[in-house]
């Protein structure tokens, strides 16, 4: 799964999701694509079978590409632990998805073809989505 090698800083603050997104808004690899209409969190685990549902679907043909990382610690704590304590340790990495983000590109494959990948992926994500093409 994907994981930064090394942070800045182990834990993050939350933050808030707001507004649209202004980066990474259009196709730039490939010629169809997967865009976020919603905000959410996509943990890697999330992120890896949407993109295994992909290349499974494919078969060797065409390109896929990643247009995001998740780099953002989530933390939890134990379970059945009192209040207090302080914050959990780093549990696992999500990406803070916007609207109007793109998750996936693909190249070299049919539209009805990869309108199908991209359908399986979307299944796997947690944020409503839209397929595009050039």
């Amino acid at each position: 799964m994907l994981a930064p090698r090394k942070v800045k800083h182990r834990k993050w603050q939350k933050g808030r999701s707001k507004g649209i997104e202004i980066r990474a808004t259009d196709l730039a690899f490939g010629s169809y694509g997967l865009k976020a209409m919603g905000t959410h969190w996509l943990s890697a685990r999330q992120l890896e079978a949407a993109r295994r549902v992909i290349i499974r679907y494919l078969r060797k043909g065409g390109k896929v590409w990643i247009r995001l990382f998740p780099d953002k610690p989530i933390t939890t704590k134990g379970s059945e632990m009192p209040m207090g304590g302080g914050k959990g340790s780093p549990d696992h990495y999500a990406f803070p998805v916007r609207p109007g983000r793109m998750i996936f590109e693909v190249e070299g494959l049919r539209e009805d073809v990869a309108k199908e990948a991209l359908r399986q992926a979307a299944s796997k994500l947690p944020v409503a989505t839209k397929f595009v093409k050039v």
